[in-house]
């Protein structure tokens, strides 16, 4: 099961609260585990200028301003910019199926702050892991739905409705989900 570039959509029985009605664009997998970001949980109480004072990083009169995430549970001080592809610094940047980057340098945040950087961007801080297949084990559980993930999903300024709308995309209205899980 390839699940890097698929977004994975928390189902209503999720036992682990933080991740409730959360949507994950997951970032890498291989049978070492899984790595993803949590894409519609934005961080009230942090803003990225906020962040960018904290981190001395110079804002230019025309310097952009992202929105900032709570990632996932794992080093939530650690920053990643998940990105359109159009940016890359090297080595600091990781290409996500899909047509994705994943940089946690501080250069995609000075060239942010001064104005330029990825034509779309959101910062995460912290990620989401699973070990060796404990992410195979959780869908087999019916604790996530996967499918792929959309640019325009990703991306989209309603982190509210993402949860409803990536259902919505796979043709499955959120009011007929059931928290039990099911064989035949």
């Amino acid at each position: 099961m390839e699940l890097a570039g698929q977004i994975l959509i928390a189902m209503p029985g999720m036992a682990d609260p933080r991740f409730d009605r959360s949507v994950i664009l997951v970032c890498a997998h291989s049978d070492e585990g899984s790595m993803g970001l949590i894409i519609n949980k934005p961080l009230e109480e942090l803003s990225f200028s906020g962040l960018l004072e904290h981190l001395k990083i110079p804002v230019a009169p025309r310097g952009r301003d992202i929105r900032v995430h709570l990632g996932g549970p794992v080093e939530r001080g650690r920053g990643f910019v998940l990105h359109s592809p159009d940016w890359e610094v090297g080595r600091g940047t990781m290409a996500v199926p899909g047509g994705f980057g994943m940089t946690a340098t501080t250069d995609i945040l000075e060239a942010l702050a001064s104005g330029g950087g990825p034509d779309k961007a959101l910062l995460a801080l912290g990620y989401s892991g699973w070990g060796p297949g404990q992410l195979e084990a959780e869908i087999a559980r019916n604790d996530w739905l996967t499918c792929e993930a959309p640019d325009g999903l990703v991306f989209a300024p309603d982190d509210g409705g993402k949860w409803s709308a990536a259902l919505r995309g796979m043709g499955i209205d959120p009011l007929t989900l059931s928290a039990a899980a099911g064989r035949a």
